[in-house]
């Protein structure tokens, strides 16, 4: 429970802390101070009977006749001497310029603070309460109502005279009343009644519910929620009541308004006040309890609830209970719930003290978070409302909550929200570091240092690196690909690694690590040696980005034994700077390297690397079979001499063929296909390819004792030489293998080719006809001649300038024109005549087309 703490503690107050001392983790809803200065002087010699309150000040009236006014600190502002008696009650109209005052003697005063207007009456009985028109300002307005006995209603004349009428009597006396508008409510022993003071009627009568409590003792409470809603609160029970106005039909002699109650349900205790909060209520309650230990009946601490009323019962959101100065003497009537609207400010009024709840703020939330160590929370809602907290700081915050994480131990926690509640203060971020530090945990902050903005003094960098240097190699060489090397002193580093290496020189934890180091150091020849002693796959990607190649000159058989195929794509990239000659004499001494470098060489360009062909021969002959022979086809600047030479050492019988053929001497080769390879397709294809009827001729007189070969020879024959030849030269008796079916297929292969050969044809004619219509098509058109024209011996224009002399000109297909003159007389062997130019060119003869005459 959240409490107002007391200064006086009793022997039975004691007691009830026992029963509240273990404290809910529900976060209470309102906070509680005293009302100290001038109250506190007030009440250590007179006692607290009645207070209102504006929103500009307070009003309160006590035990021996005094009513002070105070700020809302408690300090008095002024002091009125009323009555020797208790103060009942004080009323104030909405301006607060205007004070109603009455008293247990029967005096009742009605005065403007500001002004000098007054009203005084003593009564011939105690008057219980007073309220003023709250518009009593306004000069249409000056009214009030007390009650005693009876409820009366004093208004002023036109003629500044007061006049009062009985609204009420004969229920006993007036214990409450509650002005709003144009209503008044009043409770009396039997119930509630509420008066229209512009239609002059009274509209309702709530009755009572429990006659059985005493009305002076537990008396009514009421309060307008608005203007139409009145809460009650008397005994146990609640009731809300809605004025509404009522339909005219339905008026007759029936008042205009009338009261529906809209919600009433039961408390646990009995109710001393009754206040607004949005659509909630705050309910103070009197609260007896039955201890355990003597079983006797106590008065308990009173408390203040937040309920949220339901249309027959109600929720309870908060309750608190207040320890107040003299609860255990205190009783129902002796409490009062002021409160104001304005601000959301409700006072607590008892004899001996005035407590102020009040809503609580996010610093408020802020504060019970922290209290229940619920520091991320705290942070969020900080970081939500940090325009509106006043006395908390987020930084203050967060750094209570890495220090609530580290003294759980849990470190990572902490240090990750370094990030966030540290932000880019640099100072902060060196005192954590030193803090981690002193509990050992540098490993724990170190992947969440700020790595740019801010950077920290190197030496923060480096007492963390020497820290992983000395317990973690792993965790070292992280720091260091994802730290940037300016962040700390890199020969200060470089020579820690280097004396840890003594120890443990072979370590590739520590090599690669410090590798790394000599790269930012720009120390690439260092960097780039324990690369290739730990054949590390970064080695090409750090000579290509540093452009390393005037160091590798020296370094290329290390480089090729680590991955070739990466060193020779690199190497013949950068032929610029690493020559051909210079790789193959750095190779020299490992052939098998010099093959693979010289290979590649080969496939991108085959006439770069031509000087080493003939040295290529002997490579592929010793390392690449395979392709040797794809080598000697594509290679145009080996020596043939030298090839056949190794290829017959070696007895590289295909080799040694394709060798044979290129040089011309294609009966050896063929020799060879028959003799050394036996492969009759192999020979056939071969003769094919050379298309020598000599070598046919040779390949027919091979085979012609050899049934295999004769059958090969009968398939694949018919198309390049007459099978008759083979088959005249067969013996007889001679048994050939499928030599039906082959027979059969060279009649099956000479019918396709009479079948295409007069396909051919036919395409052909047509063709040909299609062209010979074109042509005629062609030649029968038109053409222009005008004075452009020239002609083609004499150069003159083909048309003459005077047209009225006759003239004759010769145009030929080909678009050449002459005049008839200038062209030879056609010959009696040869009457057509011909195109001069063309037939010159030996384009065609042009026959003329077309003779013009005039």
């Amino acid at each position: 429970m959240a409490e107002a703490e007391g200064q006086e503690t009793e022997s039975l107050e004691e007691s009830t802390d026992e029963s509240e001392e273990e404290e809910s983790e529900e976060e209470p809803k309102l906070k509680y101070e005293r009302l100290s200065n001038g109250v506190t002087e007030i009440l250590q010699k007179d006692a607290a009977g009645c207070m209102t309150v504006h929103d500009k000040f307070l009003a309160l009236g006590t035990h021996y006749g005094k009513v002070y006014l105070l700020d809302v600190q408690g300090n008095i502002t002024q002091k009125f001497d009323v009555s020797p008696v208790k103060i009942n009650q004080i009323s104030l109209d909405e301006s607060g310029e205007h004070m109603g005052v009455c008293s247990e003697d029967g005096k009742v005063q009605v005065f403007g603070l500001y002004s000098g207007e007054e009203f005084h009456e003593t009564f011939d009985c105690p008057i219980k309460i007073i309220a003023v028109n709250p518009h009593f300002v306004r000069t249409s307005c000056k009214q009030f109502v007390t009650g005693g006995k009876k409820l009366l209603l004093f208004e002023r004349s036109w003629m500044s005279r007061w006049k009062s009428c009985v609204l009420h009597e004969g229920e006993g006396n007036i214990r409450s009343v509650k002005w709003r508008g144009h209503l008044i409510a009043w409770a009396n022993n039997m119930g509630v009644k509420i008066f229209d003071v512009t239609s002059k009627q009274r509209i309702t009568n709530v009755p009572r519910d429990d006659i059985s409590l005493r009305p002076d003792m537990y008396p009514c409470s009421l309060c307008w929620k608005d203007s139409v809603t009145l809460i009650i609160g008397w005994g146990t029970s609640v009731k809300i009541c809605s004025v509404k106005e009522r339909h005219a039909s339905e008026m007759r002699d029936l008042p205009s308004r009338y009261v529906e109650i809209v919600s009433q349900f039961e408390t646990e205790f009995y109710i001393s006040g009754l206040a607004p909060l949005c659509d909630q209520l705050v309910v103070l309650s009197y609260v007896k309890e039955v201890s355990e230990k003597t079983e006797r009946e106590y008065r308990a601490r009173p408390r203040l609830d937040i309920i949220q009323p339901l249309p027959e019962t109600c929720e309870e959101i908060s309750s608190d209970a207040l320890t107040v100065r003299g609860f255990q003497e205190n009783e129902c009537r002796d409490y009062h719930l002021e409160y104001s609207e304005g601000e959301s400010l409700f006072y607590i009024v008892s004899p001996r003290d005035i407590v102020v709840a009040k809503e609580r703020d996010q610093d408020d939330h802020i504060d019970w978070l922290l209290e229940k160590k619920k520091y991320e929370e705290a942070l969020m809602a900080a970081e939500i409302s940090q325009k509106n907290i006043k006395r908390h700081k987020i930084l203050d915050i967060g750094l209570a909550y890495i220090n609530h994480l580290v003294e759980k131990g849990e470190y990572d926690i902490a240090a990750r929200k370094c990030q966030k509640i540290l932000g880019k203060n640099a100072a902060l971020w060196e005192y954590e570091v030193y803090k981690f530090k002193e509990i050992g945990q540098l490993k724990a902050i170190s992947p969440y240092l700020p790595r740019g903005d801010p950077i920290l003094k190197p030496l923060i960098y480096e007492m963390i690196l020497h820290e992983f240097l000395e317990s973690d190699y792993e965790g070292f060489a992280t720091l260091i690909r994802e730290w940037p090397g300016d962040l700390y002193n890199n020969s200060v580093i470089v020579q820690a690694v280097r004396d840890h290496l003594k120890k443990d020189s072979q370590n590739r934890t520590l090599l690669k690590t410090l590798a790394e180091l000599y790269t930012y150091d720009k120390n690439y020849g260092n960097a780039l040696e324990i690369y290739l002693t730990l054949r590390h796959k970064d080695v090409f990607q750090l000579i290509h980005k540093h452009n390393l190649f005037s160091s590798i000159k020296d370094k290329i058989v290390l480089l090729m034994d680590f991955d070739s195929e990466k060193a020779v794509d690199m190497l013949l990239d950068n032929e610029d700077k690493i020559s051909i000659k210079k790789v193959v004499e750095e190779l020299e001494d490992r052939p098998e390297l010099q093959h693979v470098y010289l290979h590649k060489l080969f496939k991108r360009d085959h006439h770069k690397g031509q000087r080493y062909h003939e040295k290529q021969i002997s490579l592929y002959a010793e390392y690449d079979r395979p392709n040797l022979l794809p080598f000697l086809r594509d290679s145009t600047h080996c020596p043939l001499e030298k090839a056949l030479e190794i290829c017959q050492q070696r007895n590289f019988v295909e080799e040694t063929i394709y060798l044979l053929s290129r040089m011309g001497n294609s009966r050896s080769a063929l020799k060879m296909i028959t003799e050394e390879l036996h492969d009759v397709d192999k020979a056939i294809e071969f003769a094919k390819e050379q298309d020598d009827g000599e070598l046919w001729e040779d390949l027919i007189l091979y085979s012609i004792d050899k049934p295999p070969f004769i059958t090969g020879l009968l398939n694949n024959i018919g198309t390049h030489v007459d099978p008759i030849l083979l088959i005249h030269r067969i013996k007889e008796g001679m048994e050939i293998p499928n030599l039906r079916d082959s027979l059969v297929k060279i009649l099956q292969d000479y019918n396709l080719q009479i079948l295409l050969r007069e396909g051919c044809k036919k395409i052909l004619v047509a063709d040909s006809l299609s062209l010979l219509k074109r042509m005629h098509r062609t030649q029968m058109k038109g053409v222009l001649v005008d004075e452009e024209n020239i002609c083609e011996s004499c150069l003159s224009p083909i048309l003459p300038s005077d047209a009225a002399k006759p003239f004759s000109v010769v145009a030929f297909h080909c678009r050449h024109m002459f005049h008839k003159e200038c062209l030879p007389m056609p010959s009696m062997n040869s009457p057509a005549q011909f195109c001069n130019i063309c037939s010159a060119k030996h384009r065609g003869p042009g026959s003329a087309i077309l003779e013009l005459k005039k």
